[in-house]
């Protein structure tokens, strides 16, 4: 046992010194025990803490997450994306993109006085707005006018050393808008949001039909077997009635992904790790399958496994076998 500069032994317990020259060996002991208690209800109290803010944030996330799927025209949804969003960054703002621009819509995190009552930008003085619309991913940057325009380092008072996140909101086959958020940034937090916003955006505003252009739709095959040749029918040949079904099979798809990595996120991470997503999201995938079928092969011959398309790209980043080999492949 060390000994202080008194001679005595001495020993510690975190910020607390006890010498045998400070207490007799009951008391010693009796002090020895208190301090000890106290330090593991600190422990326990940190712990505590810990939990009740994952509960905090869970609650958030839901309750943001129940706005804007219930929210009921485009300016509700993107002003209730922003406020949800605020709560994960230090400042929060949403840029429609449209006619090669970005145009404010909402903003959280400076002086409301602050802000033009119109503000837009030229994407092609902002490379990094540029590239999220064009990979359609989320983009950090840092916060310098080369990368989101002079106007836009202005207006939030950016300087070098701040990073900037640019999320994609993908809806359909467009992005009309970009979840911008500087600061502490809690990045999966965001990610989430802008992905149910997404799938609420598409509801609310029907993306155009595709071009006649566009690739054929197909007939999935089970992963087993070699993939069928395009069928003849293509987007352009399909009734009115057959394209609105296949636009809200894809919305169902994202929602419903959207929703597993939302409510089960350890459950994800934990399939990613061990490269079997249906092990450890068996039952909530089955039910999703479940209900795609019932609601749209059932009713449309030229359906395609959306769900399934969604859970490989989403899910397993663009890697079927992180789906795991128990995973019963595409429906048919």
């Amino acid at each position: 046992m060390p000994h202080g500069a008194t001679g005595f032994p001495e020993r510690s317990f975190g910020a607390v010194k006890i010498t045998t020259a400070m207490v007799s060996s009951p008391l010693r002991r009796l002090l020895e025990d208190r301090v000890t208690q106290l330090l593991a209800d600190a422990e326990a109290a940190a712990g505590e803490s810990r939990d009740r803010a994952v509960r905090e944030c869970a609650d958030r996330l839901n309750q943001s997450v129940r706005r804007l799927r219930q929210a009921e025209n485009l300016p509700e949804l993107g002003l209730t994306l922003v406020d949800a969003s605020a709560a994960f960054a230090t400042g929060a703002a949403l840029f429609l993109i449209g006619d090669g621009g970005a145009r404010l819509d909402h903003i959280r995190g400076i002086e409301a006085e602050e802000v033009p009552a119109r503000f837009e930008i030229p994407l092609a003085s902002a490379p990094a707005f540029a590239g999220t619309i064009e990979t359609r991913d989320p983009v950090t940057a840092a916060a310098v006018p080369g990368e989101i325009s002079q106007a836009v380092a202005d207006l939030l008072g950016h300087t070098p050393d701040v990073r900037i996140s640019l999320v994609p909101i993908v809806a359909g086959d467009a992005v009309p808008g970009i979840l911008y958020a500087w600061g502490s940034v809690e990045q999966s937090a965001l990610e989430l949001l802008a992905q149910v916003a997404a799938a609420s955006w598409a509801r609310l505003e029907e993306p155009p039909p595709l071009p006649a252009s566009a690739t054929p739709l197909i007939t999935i095959a089970p992963a087993s077997e070699p993939a069928p040749p395009p069928i003849s029918t293509s987007w352009e040949t399909l009734s009115l009635e057959e394209q609105q079904i296949h636009l809200r099979a894809q919305r169902f798809a994202r929602v419903q992904v959207a929703e597993m990595r939302l409510f089960e996120a350890e459950a994800v991470q934990t399939g990613r790790s061990q490269r079997d997503l249906y092990e450890t999201l068996g039952k909530s995938i089955d039910a999703s399958r479940k209900q795609f079928h019932e609601k749209f092969f059932a009713i449309c011959p030229s359906m395609v496994d959306y769900l399934h398309l969604e859970l490989v790209r989403t899910l397993a980043h663009d890697d079927a076998e992180l789906l795991g080999p128990d995973y019963p492949g595409p429906l048919v």
